[in-house]
């Protein structure tokens, strides 16, 4: 399964990419910094999953969100972020995310989220 990060820090990228290259058959594709970026290595990679965050340089997640939703329908997108109100929660939710996590205590979720998109979905892992 490929997967492309998208958040404005390197630091919250790092960690991401060093949890996925512990779950088998998962491997980071691709990274962006901001909205404009990520748009672009969406395109050029053709991932599986996306992991994006809400707030971030250029446009915000929720745009961002809702451009890769109208073009990627098969895409899987995770939102990983601070903003965990449940507001922001039900508009990425209804925008088009299929998990939403809280950077504050959620990042050890990612194993069991990559475990159900697996099982669930149609992705050919490692292609």
């Amino acid at each position: 399964m490929n997967v492309v990060l998208v958040d404005d820090s390197l630091l919250v990228r790092e960690r991401v990419a060093n949890i996925i290259s512990e779950i088998p058959g998962v491997k980071v594709i691709g990274e962006a910094g901001n909205s404009r970026e990520a748009i672009a290595v969406v395109r050029n990679t053709n991932p599986d999953v996306v992991i994006l965050d809400i707030k971030m340089p250029g446009e915000s997640g929720l745009q961002v969100l809702r451009k890769l939703r109208k073009e990627f329908a098969e895409l899987k997108i995770i939102m990983l972020t601070n903003y965990s109100d449940s507001q922001y929660k039900a508009e990425c939710l209804m925008h088009g995310a299929d998990y939403f996590l809280s950077k504050s205590d959620e990042f050890d979720k990612l194993p069991e989220v990559f475990s159900k998109l697996g099982k669930t979905q149609d992705i050919k892992f490692n292609k």
